[in-house]
């Protein structure tokens, strides 16, 4: 059984206004000069949202409406300052791929590193790392230093890693696009794979065009907030009307 469950999920982050120095935190204490308090940015707000087994959910927005966050807050990366998330399933996530390689190991061991903080066992590793090696196409690279790979190289090694998998719950973000254009043709070969195996996919992108092969059901994401929650292409549509509908007008 797999279910996602969003009740009133709230998520406020508190950042900092630039780095205090030790001089202004001496020359506060001094003369009693508050320091400024940080700023209060509401991420997530009052989202409520259900997702059964079966479900294809795409997620889109504008630039820092919140869809990136809320993908981070069903996976368990942001806990809820306000609300509760339900989840029944086994996660996979696909976003920031590149992020936490051990750079001076190979890409031999970072298989093993990445399998680990996915669950896997090292027998379970061991059974995956030819066919990881020969879908990341990186030959004698796999020898040599993370540190040494390009951006490319990179994301290469991980999308191959993180969809050796085989998901129950399946996260992903914006990773249609790693690689050259043959790469990224292979990419969504497997996505596909690991799609049609996923007992539930959330998906955020910005690819409207793609969306409604993977999935049926769209959320809009606006400023934090759910706008609108229904059949993908009625919720692409009125995005695209509201988007478009902002834009200034040809002479």
């Amino acid at each position: 059984m797999a279910r996602i469950e969003l009740e009133n999920v709230s998520l406020t982050f508190r950042v900092r206004r630039g780095r205090v120095t030790l001089k202004e935190f001496l020359v506060s204490q001094m003369f009693r000069k508050p320091i400024l308090a940080p700023i209060k940015v509401r991420a997530l707000q009052n989202v409520c949202l259900s997702f059964k087994e079966g479900d294809r959910v795409g997620i889109i927005g504008h630039n820092g409406a919140g869809k990136s966050t809320l993908l981070k807050t069903i996976a368990g990366i942001y806990p809820p300052s306000k609300g509760r998330r339900r989840v029944e399933g086994r996660i996979s996530s696909l976003f920031e791929l590149a992020l936490g390689f051990e750079q001076d190991a190979s890409g031999w061991e970072n298989m093993y590193y990445r399998g680990y903080l996915q669950g896997e066992t090292p027998r379970s590793v061991r059974a995956k790392m030819h066919p990881i090696a020969e879908f990341s196409e990186l030959g004698d690279f796999l020898n040599m230093p993370v540190r040494y790979y390009s951006a490319g190289m990179a994301v290469r090694l991980a999308f191959s890693i993180a969809t050796a998998v085989e998901p129950e719950i399946l996260l992903v973000d914006e990773v249609l696009s790693v690689g050259d254009m043959a790469f990224r043709e292979k990419a969504r070969v497997r996505m596909r794979q690991m799609m049609s195996k996923a007992r539930l996919i959330v998906v955020v992108s910005h690819d409207l065009d793609q969306l409604p092969s993977l999935c049926q059901l769209g959320v809009w994401m606006d400023h934090g907030c759910v706008r609108q929650v229904g059949p993908i292409d009625e919720v692409i549509a009125a995005y695209t009307k509201h988007v478009r509908s902002g834009q200034p007008k040809a002479a």
